[in-house]
C-alpha cells in the first residue's frame, strides 16, 4: 500500500506488453488497429480515400497520436506507439499518486479545512486521500492487466489518461479540467459525456462551455491552416451503414437466438465495415430504434442530474457520479458494442475511487468484472463466439448483464444525491469507519445500534 509498489505494478505490467508486442514490430508488423493507423500515418491525413487506405474515422486530433510514431519509420511504428501509450499512462499515474491526493478546502464536502501538517483533521484528510490514491492505482494496474490489449491497440488508449486528468480537475479548476476533457473529445467522441456532467452539476457553466468553444476553434483553425478541412466531420460521416454489433447489450437476444438456431438468426460479418454483426427478426428495426433511444437515454440521464442538483446534491459527487452515468449509457444504448469501449469507464473509476473509495468501491468491482470478461472474449475467445459457442455467449451475456447492473447503481447512486441529507449521514458514517480503519488508536462513538 505503497506509490512505489504501485510503480514496480506499474512497470512490470508496461514492460510485459511492450515485450509482447515486441513478438510483432521486431518483424515490421502491427498489432490490430494500429496496422490501420499505420497506414493512416503513411498516407497522410489529407490524402485521398482510395486505395487501401481506409476513410479517417476518429475526430481530428486524433491524427496527432497516430502521426506521431511515424517517427520511428513504418516497421518500428508499433514500438513508438506503445512507448507513447506508457509515457501517458505514466503521467497520469504520477498525478494520480503524487499530486491528487493533497486536499483542497472546499472540494467536496467533509473535507478538511486545512491540509496543514499541523492540523490533525487535515494530516487525516491527507493520509486517507494517499491511501486511496494507492488504492485507486493499484485497480488500474489490474484493470490494465485485463484490458491493456486494447489499451494498447487503440485510440482509447490515448484518450483515457487526458479524461483521467481532466476530471482530476475537473472540480477543483474547471477552465483546466474542460480544456482537458475538450481535447479529449476531438480525439475520441466519448469524453463529451464528462463535459456534459461538468455543465449540468459545475456553477460555471458558462465558463467551461467558453472553454469547449475555444478548444473547438483552435482545432478547427488547425486544420484549414495546415489543409483537409473537407474531412473534419468525417469521423460522424464515415462510419458506415452499422446494423447490431455481436457485443453490444441490445445484440444479447440475438446471440442466443443464434446459438439456439431460433428464427434464422446468425452472426455473420459485415464485411463493409469490417464488423461482426447478429442477423435475424427484428434486427433492422432494433438497429432503427438504436440512435433515437441512446439519444433519449441521454436526455434521461441529464434529467436526473438536473433533479439531484436542485435538490442539493453537491457538485463534486455529481460531477463523477454523472460522468460515470452518461459514460454507460454510452456503451449499453450503442448498437456498436466493440470491447474497447470498456477503456471509457476506466478514468472516473480512478477519479471516484480517489475522492471515496469507499462508496465507489461497488462500480470498481463491477468494471474490473467487466473487463475480466470483456479479455475472455476479445482477444482470447472470439473465435468460438462468433460460430455461436453456447459457453462465449454465456460469457458476454454476464458481461453486459454487469454493464446493465453498472448503470443501474450509477443512477441509483444520483437519485440517492439528491436526497442530500440522508446520503451526507451515510457518507460520513463511511469515511468515519474508514478512518478507524487507518487509525486503530483513535476511539471513536458508535452509531446508534451498531453494539447490537
Amino acid at each position: 500500500m505503497t506509490p512505489a509498489a504501485v510503480w514496480c505494478g506499474f512497470a512490470g505490467v508496461h514492460v510485459y506488453f511492450l515485450c509482447w508486442m515486441a513478438t510483432f514490430f521486431l518483424h515490421g508488423w502491427a498489432f490490430s488497429d494500429t496496422e490501420q493507423y499505420r497506414e493512416w500515418a503513411m498516407a497522410g491525413y489529407d490524402a485521398p480515400a482510395s486505395g487501401s487506405v481506409s476513410p479517417w474515422v476518429y475526430p481530428v486530433l486524433a491524427q496527432i497520436p497516430i502521426m506521431l510514431p511515424r517517427i520511428a519509420g513504418h516497421d518500428l511504428y508499433l514500438l513508438a506507439w506503445t512507448l507513447m501509450i506508457t509515457a501517458l499512462n505514466a503521467v497520469a499515474m504520477w498525478f494520480l499518486l503524487h499530486r491528487a491526493h493533497r486536499p483542497e478546502a472546499g472540494e467536496l464536502p467533509g473535507r478538511a479545512a486545512s491540509s496543514s501538517p499541523e492540523a490533525p483533521h487535515g494530516s487525516s484528510a491527507v493520509l486517507s486521500r494517499s491511501r486511496s490514491a494507492v488504492v485507486a492505482g493499484w485497480w488500474w494496474v489490474v484493470f490494465t492487466v485485463f484490458l491493456g490489449y486494447l489499451s494498447f491497440a487503440r485510440v482509447e488508449g490515448v484518450a483515457a489518461p487526458i479524461v483521467f486528468l481532466g476530471l482530476l480537475y475537473a472540480v477543483r479548476r474547471p477552465v483546466v479540467g474542460a480544456a482537458l476533457l475538450s481535447v479529449a473529445t476531438w480525439i475520441k467522441v466519448w469524453p463529451a459525456a464528462a463535459v456534459l456532467a461538468m455543465v449540468i452539476a459545475l456553477r460555471r457553466r458558462a465558463r467551461i462551455v467558453l472553454t469547449g468553444v475555444v478548444v473547438s476553434a483552435l482545432v478547427v483553425a488547425g486544420v484549414l491552416v495546415l489543409g483537409g478541412i473537407e474531412h473534419i466531420a468525417d469521423f460522424a460521416l464515415n462510419q458506415g451503414s452499422r446494423g447490431m454489433q455481436l457485443e453490444a447489450t441490445f445484440s444479447t437476444p440475438w446471440v442466443w437466438a443464434a446459438v439456439l438456431g431460433i428464427g434464422g438468426s446468425k452472426i455473420a460479418d459485415n464485411t463493409a465495415i469490417n464488423s461482426t454483426e447478429v442477423y435475424g427478426p427484428g434486427v433492422d428495426m432494433m438497429a432503427s430504434l438504436m440512435q433515437p433511444l441512446l439519444l433519449l437515454s441521454v436526455a434521461g440521464a441529464a434529467a436526473l442530474l438536473i433533479r439531484a442538483l436542485r435538490r442539493g446534491a453537491d457538485c463534486g459527487r455529481l460531477v463523477y457520479a454523472g460522468t460515470l452515468l452518461l459514460t454507460t449509457v454510452l456503451i449499453v444504448f450503442n448498437k456498436v458494442g466493440s470491447p474497447q469501449f470498456m477503456v471509457w469507464l476506466a478514468p472516473v473509476i480512478m477519479v471516484g475511487l480517489l475522492h471515496d473509495r469507499v462508496r465507489w468501491r461497488t462500480p470498481a468491482l463491477m468494471v474490473l468484472g467487466i473487463a475480466a470478461t470483456t479479455f475472455v472474449i476479445y482477444p482470447l475467445f472470439y473465435t468460438p463466439l462468433i460460430h455461436a459457442n453456447p459457453v462465449m455467449a454465456a460469457v458476454l451475456t454476464v458481461r453486459n448483464v454487469l454493464l446493465v447492473a453498472l448503470l443501474l447503481w450509477t443512477a441509483r447512486r444520483i437519485w440517492q444525491l439528491g436526497s442530500r441529507a440522508p446520503v451526507d449521514a451515510l457518507d460520513r458514517n463511511a469515511r468515519d469507519r474508514d478512518a478507524g480503519r487507518e487509525a486503530p488508536g483513535r476511539r471513536r462513538p458508535l452509531a446508534p445500534g451498531a453494539g447490537a
